[in-house]
């Protein structure tokens, strides 16, 4: 029976301080002795996130020869293979709809027979659940601090501040705003004779630069 293994690190300070490179090629390896494996060849993806999977050429090379000789594609965990839980589905699949199959040496999680299936399946079901859990949370909080009036990120717009986490009248900012509508006729006077006015009037904008055509824009929106 032949494997193929797969092994990654992100970093080289990942390399020297975490599962390196030799120590998943050892288990991997180790694995193949103990099932009666043929460790036909190690891809290696040094240096390089495991966010997404169509980035990782050595990875895309392991799959495709497991694929075509119908082994066992090995790997010390599954966040070696894929952060993804849709990337780890679609390898998976890729993997059984050859004939293939997926050893992950941490989680036990092994294809080739039926239960490691089911459990491999069950484990990816789990963390998709935890992931979609992650976002609801996240939305709830942005919508109570959205209701508490909360800024909920980036530069404070033209005619507010930002205090305390909270966004405020400029008394200033509002003038020049007021000013800008009161000129700003469609049609008869545009925004670049707006900004025009405002600059040639004493107003400055934040960056106490003159004013722009496209800020006036915003402004009288």
């Amino acid at each position: 029976m032949k494997a193929i293994g797969y092994i990654r690190v992100s970093t080289a300070d990942q390399a020297d301080h975490g599962v390196s490179l030799d120590a998943q090629r050892g288990k991997l390896e180790a694995w193949a002795a103990l099932n009666g494996y043929e460790l036909a060849s190690v891809h290696v993806d040094a240096g390089i996130s495991g966010a997404r999977a169509d980035n990782r050429p050595a990875l895309q090379e392991a799959v495709s020869e497991a694929c075509k000789h119908k082994a066992a594609l090995v790997v010390y965990s599954l966040s070696r293979l894929a952060r993804s839980t849709r990337d780890a589905l679609e390898i998976a699949d890729r993997l059984d709809k050859a004939g293939a199959d997926l050893v992950s040496l941490s989680e036990k999680l092994d294809t080739t027979s039926a239960t490691g299936k089911l459990t491999f399946r069950l484990f990816s079901i789990l963390a998709e659940f935890e992931r979609d859990q992650i976002v609801e949370r996240t939305r709830m909080a942005m919508e109570y601090k959205r209701s508490k009036g909360e800024y909920l990120g980036g530069a404070a717009p033209y005619g507010k501040r930002l205090v305390d986490g909270q966004l405020v009248t400029d008394d200033y900012e509002q003038g020049v705003i007021r000013e800008a509508r009161r000129m700003y006729v469609p049609g008869k006077v545009g925004l670049r004779a707006v900004a025009k006015h405002l600059n040639e009037n004493g107003f400055t904008s934040r960056g106490k630069q003159p004013f722009q055509a496209v800020q006036v824009r915003a402004m009288v929106a």
